[in-house]
């Protein structure tokens, strides 16, 4: 199963949610769990950042100040992850959750030789709070880690099954890639992240693994020869 040694697990918010689409899902989350499971049972380090959609989307307010938004954001995937942990620790895991600033008991404070030494335990380290700093996305916060905590890949588990050459959503023709570069990606607009994280992308040679959460052991799938996603190459 191991063609990596360490990866980071970019999961969303509304997709922990399922057809609630806010809160938890606890099914979903124990699905998930068991298959982080075989992960870390097969060797693999993993690191997982989730986004906070399922409770918080403040670049939608007219009314808050962006940065209390932001911030606002960040304790929603303080919160996430809290949960999450705890669903992995009762499917048999370990776990640590990191952020980038203090929340008393709750977490500890990152570092990368922190992180490392929780990889070596056969943690999982959940890296929560973003950058810790407002105007910075989940998908930038999953690259900076990624990068700083020299990740073979980046997982990226969404609600489409790839990157498509236009919405599949709206256009029933979209023609799914099974490889293409981010530069290419970033070219035609494709959005597979956003601007700030891409060019993380580029900068450090970060490739990715896009796919659907909701597909059949799909993130079990995403480091085999099964992977049924898009890989974005750097």
């Amino acid at each position: 199963m191991n063609r990596y040694k360490r990866v980071l697990l970019k999961l969303s918010g509304e997709a922990l949610a399922g057809d609630k689409k806010t809160g938890f899902d606890e099914a979903t989350c124990i699905k998930v769990a068991g298959q982080v499971k075989q992960l870390v049972d097969s060797g693999l380090e993993v690191g997982i950042v989730i986004g906070g959609g399922n409770f918080w989307r403040g670049r939608t307010s007219e009314t808050i100040d962006r940065t209390k938004a932001d911030q606002i954001g960040m304790l929603a995937t303080v919160m996430n992850c809290i949960y999450v942990s705890e669903i992995f620790r009762y499917v048999g895991m370990n776990t640590q959750i990191l952020t980038p600033f203090e929340c008393g008991s709750m977490t500890k404070l990152f570092s990368k030789d922190r992180a490392n030494k929780y990889f070596k335990k056969g943690m999982v380290v959940f890296l929560a709070g973003g950058t810790g700093h407002p105007y910075f996305s989940t998908d930038t916060g999953v690259v900076l880690r990624a990068v700083e905590l020299d990740a073979d890949i980046i997982l990226m588990a969404k609600a489409v099954d790839g990157v498509y050459d236009s919405d599949p959503r709206k256009n029933k023709d979209a023609k799914k890639f099974d490889e293409i570069s981010m530069q290419e990606a970033l070219d035609r607009k494709l959005a597979v992240v956003d601007l700030s994280a891409t060019v993380l992308c580029l900068e450090n040679k970060m490739p990715m693994l896009v796919f659907a959460l909701e597909e059949e052991n799909s993130i079990v799938n995403a480091v085999s020869d099964k992977f049924n996603g898009t890989k974005v190459i750097v």
